[in-house]
C-alpha cells in the first residue's frame, strides 16, 4: 500500500485522492492501530523517536493555519501521524536483519507481481505514452517501480552481507530485482542502486578484510569521491550528456528556478503542507504556466519541503537525516554488522532520490517510512548490548558448584544442604 502498487493506478488513474482509495486506507489504519497495541511492551522504548514525529505532524498540522487547502492539509496530517505510528512500530519491532528481510520478501512478491503485468497485460505493465516500451509493472511510472526495486535490491544485498545462513533466496530477489531496476532505464533509480549495494559490498569487505584493507577502501574510497565532484564540476553538461539527459534535467531545473521564486513569498511558512500542487491551486497553476507542461510535483524533495512548509520544517528534516546518518556510521561495526548495513546504505540512497523525487515528508510513502523506521532503529541501543550485561553476568555458586550425591545410608536427616 506504500508503494501505490496496483491500487493506486487502478482505483485512482489519474492519481488523484478519490473517495474509494481512502477507504481501503481505513483496514490497512486498523491494522497499524492493532499492531501497535499488541507490541506496546516494545513500542514505549521508542519515545525519543515518537518526539520527533509528533514535531513534525505537529508543524504539518499548523500549517493548515494559514494553508491555501485546510482540509487538504488536515487530512494528509493525519496520514502522516498514522504513517509515522507505523514506522515507530518497524523500528521498534524488526532490530538486526529482520526488517531488510521483511522488505527483501515484500519487493519479491512485488517483482514477481510486475512481471505478471508486463507478460500477461502489458497495457498496464509497459507504458504506451510517454516513455513508451519501458516497463512499468504495478505501478504507474517507471520512475516508481525503480524505486521501490531498488529499496529490495538493498535489503537483499544486506541480508547476503548478513549474519544469516539463509543465501539462496536473498541470492534471487538480488538479481530479480537488479534486473527490474536496468529495464526502468531510470538513471535516478540506476544510481541510487548503485550506491545502496556499493555501501553493502563495501563494508562487507572491509569487515573481512582486516584493518588495513579498511584503511585502505576508505582512503581509496575519499580520493574517488573528490575525483567524482572534481569531474562533474567541470564536465555535468557532458556526463549529462552521455547518460542521454538534457542539461535541465527533463525540464526538472526550470521548475526548480519557478519554485524558488514561489519559496521567497512565503519564506518561513510555506503554502501549507500537501496544498500546493492540488487541482484549484493557483500558484501550482502559475508554476504550470511557466513551464508549460502539467508539473504533479516539484521533483525535488527538499524544494517540496520547502514550498510546504517553509524552512523550519526542512532544517529539522535535515537534522533528522543527518543525526540517523552520523549515528548509522558510528554504530556500522556493530549493528551495522549483524543486519548488514542496510540502513546505512539505504539512508544514503534515500537521500540521493530525495534530491530528484518528492520523497521527504510524503503522508503515505514507503521510503519515508523507511528513513523514519530507521531513524528509530538508530536511536535504540544495539539489541546485543542488552544481552551482554546478562550474558557477562557469572553465575551464582549453586550453579557453577559440582553436586554431591545425597547420602541416603544414614537417613534422609544426613543429606547434604545445597551449595
Amino acid at each position: 500500500m506504500l508503494t501505490g502498487a496496483l491500487i493506486g493506478p487502478v482505483f485512482a488513474p489519474t492519481q488523484e485522492e478519490t473517495p474509494v482509495l481512502r477507504l481501503i486506507w481505513l483496514p490497512v489504519y486498523a491494522a497499524i492501530a492493532g499492531m501497535i497495541l499488541y507490541r506496546l511492551d516494545r513500542m514505549w522504548r521508542v519515545w525519543p523517536a515518537a518526539i520527533a514525529v509528533l514535531v513534525l505532524v505537529a508543524i504539518t498540522y499548523a500549517s493548515s493555519f494559514w494553508s491555501i487547502d485546510a482540509e487538504t492539509t488536515e487530512r494528509r496530517s493525519i496520514a502522516l501521524a498514522i504513517s509515522g505510528a507505523f514506522a515507530l512500530y518497524l523500528g521498534a519491532v524488526f532490530r538486526g536483519a529482520h526488517l531488510p528481510r521483511l522488505l527483501m520478501h515484500a519487493g519479491l512478491i512485488m517483482a514477481v507481481g510486475s512481471l505478471v503485468m508486463v507478460f500477461a497485460f502489458p497495457a498496464i505493465g509497459i507504458h504506451q505514452a510517454d516513455n513508451a516500451g519501458l516497463w512499468r509493472g504495478l505501478w504507474y511510472e517507471k520512475n516508481q517501480m525503480g524505486a521501490v526495486m531498488v529499496i529490495a535490491a538493498t535489503a537483499s544485498a544486506a541480508c547476503l552481507a548478513s549474519p544469516d545462513d539463509r543465501r539462496l533466496l536473498p541470492f534471487i530477489a538480488l538479481g530479480l530485482t537488479s534486473l527490474l531496476v536496468l529495464v526502468t532505464q531510470s538513471k535516478t533509480s540506476l544510481l541510487c542502486l548503485s550506491i545502496g549495494l556499493g555501501i553493502v559490498g563495501g563494508f562487507w569487505a572491509m569487515k573481512r578484510g582486516g584493518a588495513v584493507f579498511s584503511i585502505a577502501a576508505v582512503w581509496g574510497g575519499v580520493v574517488a569521491a573528490a575525483l567524482g565532484y572534481m569531474i562533474w564540476s567541470s564536465h555535468s553538461v557532458e556526463i549529462l550528456e552521455l547518460l542521454g539527459k538534457d542539461p535541465s534535467l527533463t525540464g526538472r531545473t526550470e521548475i526548480w528556478a519557478a519554485l524558488m521564486r514561489r519559496v521567497a513569498e512565503r519564506p518561513w511558512t510555506g503554502f501549507g503542507y500537501g496544498a500546493f500542487w492540488g487541482r484549484d491551486s493557483v500558484p501550482a497553476d502559475w508554476i504550470r504556466l511557466e513551464t508549460g507542461w502539467l508539473v504533479p510535483n516539484a521533483h525535488h524533495g527538499w524544494i517540496d519541503l520547502l514550498i510546504q512548509v517553509g524552512w523550519p520544517g526542512t532544517i529539522i528534516v535535515g537534522v533528522m537525516m543527518g543525526t540517523t546518518v552520523l549515528i548509522g556510521l558510528i554504530r556500522s561495526n556493530t549493528a551495522g554488522a549483524e543486519e548488514g548495513w542496510w540502513a546505512l546504505a539505504f539512508m544514503v540512497a534515500f537521500l540521493v532520490l530525495s534530491l530528484s523525487e518528492s520523497v521527504l515528508l510524503a503522508h503515505q510513502g514507503l521510503p519515508w517510512v523507511l528513513f523514519m523506521a530507521a531513524m528509530t532503529r538508530a536511536i535504540l541501543p544495539d539489541p546485543q548490548a542488552l544481552q551482554a550485561p546478562l550474558a557477562a553476568r557469572p553465575r551464582r555458586a549453586y550453579q557453577t558448584a559440582p553436586r554431591i550425591a545425597p547420602d541416603y545410608a544414614h537417613g534422609p536427616s544426613r543429606r547434604p544442604f545445597p551449595v
